[in-house]
C-alpha cells in the first residue's frame, strides 16, 4: 500500500514565467502604444469626450502608459514616478516590426532600430491654464449630468404612480391609516 503521491511542482520557482501569466494588470503592449502615437490617433485619446464610466471623467490620459487618471494631480505625480520613466525609455527604441524580422532572416540588409526622441504628452484638461480648478469644473458637469437623469428617473416614476397618491399632501386613504 501506498502512501500520498508527490505532487509535482513544475514551476515552483519560476517567478518570471508566472509574472507572464497574471493578466490583472495588465496594460497595452509597446507596439499597441506606438500606433497610438500616431498624430491623428494621439490628439483623438487626448482630448476624449466625457464618459462617466472612466476615472477623472477620461480627461486625464497617459497615452505613454495606457492609463487613465482620477485628476492633474494624480497625472503629475504618475508623470514624474519611475513606472513612467521607465514606459519613456522603453518607447525610445522603434518597435519590432516584420520586415526587421524579414531583414535579420536574410531577406535584406539589418538595420540597427533607430532611437528617438519621446516627451511625455499632456491631456487637454492638463494643459488649459483656467483660474478654476479643472477637476471641480469636472465634478460640476458630473452633478449635472446626474441631476438630469435623476430629474428623468423621478418624472418616469412619477408617470407609474397612481392618481390617488398625487394629491398635495396626503390622501385620505393615507389620512385614514394614520389615525
Amino acid at each position: 500500500m501506498g502512501g500520498p503521491y508527490k505532487r509535482k511542482k513544475y514551476h515552483a520557482g519560476d517567478v518570471h514565467l508566472k509574472r507572464g501569466w497574471r493578466t490583472k494588470r495588465r496594460t497595452k503592449d509597446l507596439d499597441m502604444i506606438d500606433t497610438d502615437l500616431a498624430p491623428d490617433k494621439a490628439i483623438k485619446l487626448l482630448n476624449q469626450p466625457t464618459d462617466l464610466d472612466l476615472p477623472g471623467l477620461g480627461a486625464f490620459y497617459c497615452i505613454h502608459c495606457a492609463k487613465h487618471f482620477i485628476d492633474t494631480r494624480a497625472f503629475q505625480d504618475h508623470v514624474k514616478g519611475k513606472p513612467h520613466k521607465r514606459r519613456m525609455n522603453a518607447l525610445k527604441i522603434e518597435p519590432y516590426t516584420i520586415e526587421e524580422s524579414e531583414r535579420a532572416a536574410g531577406m535584406g540588409s539589418y538595420q540597427k532600430p533607430q532611437k528617438r526622441k519621446i516627451e511625455t504628452m499632456f491631456p487637454e484638461a492638463m494643459k488649459k491654464d483656467d483660474d478654476t480648478d479643472q477637476s471641480t469644473a469636472k465634478k460640476a458637469k458630473m452633478d449635472e449630468i446626474m441631476m438630469k437623469s435623476i430629474a428623468k428617473e423621478v418624472a418616469h416614476v412619477q408617470t407609474m404612480v397612481p392618481e390617488v397618491m398625487k394629491i398635495d399632501g396626503e390622501t385620505e386613504e393615507i389620512a385614514e391609516m394614520k389615525a
